[in-house]
């Protein structure tokens, strides 16, 4: 199994500043982008628009000015003017493409600007029939042939394009850092505030770990992504106090365990160790031999009883193995009632069982000690000249054993209490000499068998009930049955 991969716990907070600012300079650097694009279309467009005006206000003078005058006032304006003729003669104005290309001349006022519309020409007058553009970075050539058969070029230098878009990425640039600056500030601002509860969040945790477990951060948005992480926090805390209180509760019933088991072992043990003693030191014969002996055998027996009772509830705690078997609860419950009688014959015992059977999957065994714990429990308190009832009955998907006697009764606020180990009621439920360890037991068993003992409200005297689980094939019709019965 390979070793679990570390948390990445570097700096939110410095994560989140420089992922932002990240973000924000991609913006601006597409925007710059964008801008450099569009700006660089736009002035390259109005080149090429003013160029077309141009060519269309010419061709409405050709045949009224002279042709070597129109190229002049075309060249006035930064332009190189070539006019090609229908006789084949040509005229050349302005600065050639070669010295626009290395010094561009900026362009001059006359004539239409880009925007405006062209003269409307005369009828009769010539027209701009096809217009072809071409060019490069830095020269822009429009060559328009016109309604007479003339040819009319002209260039423009696109030099000047390239000079504002560079004025402009400066201006750019230089915003771009101050936006940034701004932003870096805004952004620390706002991210120290937004994450400051993740510093409440690790001052509580660390004033709980120096030993205030009371404290808890109960966030107001528990649906946020802070407020769900204390959510978890708050209730990680809630259950490892919850542990703890639990596991200094078990440490203190497992001291008082150990105290009173110690104590109950150390009776029969001083007992067993008096009348050994007795027994080598005096010279004795007769009945006195006789009781000292018997009074040893029946301590004895007490202490083996109880070391067999912690080795069980040992079991019971590490876990019962268990051989279970489909069986008739009606037969187990009968022959419980039978041993009670033998054991006990001035004690009254009666059963209720239904006609039919009720079959259940239990070590048969096991239940049947689950029963004689009960009995006996009933039988102690009653002297064992009392009455104990045995009962079956089904209770939804499950079926339940009654044992109830006619004795003192039990407290409400002991019925629960009485199933923790070593725990002894007031004198009149104790007079037998039990030690506590039956009730546990009995509900340990039945609780490895899926089920549970419980001690029940009763008019008169005790009740206690074994509930059990009915196997999931018993029939609907022998359940109305048996519930009737």
């Amino acid at each position: 199994m390979s070793a679990p991969r570390p948390l990445r716990s570097g700096s939110l907070r410095r994560r989140t500043i420089v992922s932002v600012l990240a973000l924000v300079a991609l913006l601006l650097v597409v925007l710059a982008v964008i801008v450099d694009i569009a700006l660089g279309a736009r002035l390259r467009g109005q080149i090429e628009d003013r160029l077309r005006d141009r060519a269309a206000a010419t061709a409405s003078l050709v045949g009224i000015v002279d042709a070597t005058d129109l190229a002049d006032r075309l060249s006035a304006q930064g332009l190189a003017v070539r006019i090609d003729g229908a006789e084949g003669d040509s005229v050349v104005a302005g600065p050639s493409p070669d010295q626009l290309r290395s010094a561009p001349a900026g362009p001059a006022g006359g004539g239409p600007r880009g925007g405006e519309a062209p003269p409307t020409p005369s009828p009769g007058a010539v027209t701009v029939t096809a217009s072809d553009l071409t060019g490069d970075a830095d020269l822009v050539t429009l060559r328009s042939t016109l309604s007479d058969g003339s040819t009319l070029t002209l260039t423009a230098s696109a030099a000047g394009i390239g000079e504002t878009l560079a004025q402009v990425r400066w201006i750019m640039a230089i915003a771009s850092v101050v936006v940034l600056v701004l932003a870096a500030g805004a952004v620390i601002l706002v991210v120290r505030a937004t994450l400051r509860p993740l510093d409440d969040v690790s001052e509580v945790a660390r004033a709980i770990g120096g030993g205030e477990r009371d404290r808890r951060l109960r966030p107001t948005h528990p649906e946020t992504e802070i407020g769900r992480v204390a959510s978890a926090l708050d209730d990680m805390l809630d259950d490892v106090v919850g542990a703890e209180v639990a596991a200094r509760a078990a440490e203190e019933r497992l001291r008082a365990f150990l105290s009173d088991a110690a104590h109950e072992l150390r009776t029969p043990v001083a007992g067993i160790r008096a009348a050994a003693d007795t027994l080598v030191r005096a010279d004795l014969d007769g009945p006195e031999r006789e009781m000292l002996a018997g009074h040893v055998v029946r301590e004895a027996t007490r202490a083996s009883r109880l070391v067999d009772d912690l080795l069980l509830m040992a079991r019971v705690d590490r876990g019962l193995e268990l051989s279970v078997a489909m069986t008739d609860l009606r037969e187990v419950v009968a022959a419980e009632a039978d041993r009670a009688r033998l054991v006990h014959p001035a004690m009254t015992v009666r059963t209720k069982l239904p006609d039919a059977a009720v079959p259940v999957a239990i070590d048969r065994d096991r239940i049947a000690q689950v029963l004689s714990n009960l009995v006996e429990n009933a039988a102690r308190v009653t002297d064992g000249r009392g009455r104990v009832e045995l009962g079956v009955r089904y209770e939804g998907a499950d079926v339940e054993v009654h044992v109830q006697d006619d004795g003192p009764g039990i407290a409400v606020a002991d019925r629960e209490r009485i199933f923790d180990r070593l725990v002894r009621l007031d004198e009149a439920r104790t007079t037998a000499g039990g030690v506590g360890l039956g009730l546990p037991i009995a509900r340990g068993i039945a609780r490895a068998h899926g089920g549970d003992v419980h001690c029940l409200p009763a008019d008169a005297g005790a009740s206690f009930a074994l509930r059990l689980p009915l196997p999931a094939t018993r029939p609907a019709q022998r359940a109305g049955r048996a519930g009737a019965a």
